[in-house]
Parts: C-alpha cells; structure tokens; sequence
C-alpha cells in the first residue's frame, strides 16, 4: 500500500506514469464535510491496503488542485475523491458522496 500526499504538479504526473490505478482525494482543511469525507477515506484506506492513495489539501496544493480539474476535465470540489486508471479519470465523487461503501463499491472491483 501507498498512502502518500502530494502537493506539486511534477510529483502527480510521476505518479501518473507510474501507476496503473490509484485513488486521489482533494481535501480541504477548513471544511466540516471534507473532514467527514477524509474520515471515510482513511477507513477505505486501512481496510484496502492494496490500493495506492494519494491525497492533497486543497489550501497547500492550488496549483495542483487546479491541473488536476483543467486536465482531465472534472471540475474542481472539495472534498472530491477521483480514481485514475491508465492516466484517465474513470470515476469521481464528492461531498457526502464520498464514504467508505462507495469507495470500496468504485476502487475495488
């Protein structure tokens, strides 16, 4: 497992390159639904330890929040879980869309 924050735009396109299929979450510091959010994430994260995790915080990491949304064309959100396969966006949810059921439904199939 690899659960590891990232923070700039050359850090995500390794990861990018170098994974096949991982988890992304953009999570906002200040936010009671994104803390809520994270929550279910780190759940999803103890329980599923064979899929790589990457997370951000929104207030940290703007410029990558934003490459992230301008590049694979889903809009910015947060809390806002987006799971890439093969350098593509194949799912993405956000607010109290994000809990452990539909991460573990979504991520690993």
């Amino acid at each position: 497992m690899l659960n590891r924050k990232i923070s700039e735009i050359d850090e995500f396109k390794e990861v990018v390159e170098a994974k096949g299929k991982f988890l992304l979450i953009k999570h906002s510091l200040t936010c009671p639904i994104s803390h809520a959010a994270f929550e279910e994430f780190e759940k999803f994260v103890e329980d599923n330890q064979a899929v790589d995790t990457y997370y951000l915080y929104v207030q940290e990491a703007r410029p990558l929040s934003n490459y992230i949304a301008e590049t694979y064309h889903v809009k910015h959100e947060s809390p806002q879980a987006i799971l890439f396969d093969k350098g593509d966006v194949t799912w993405h949810a956000s607010h109290w869309k994000i809990t452990y059921d539909s991460l573990t439904r979504e991520v690993v199939k």
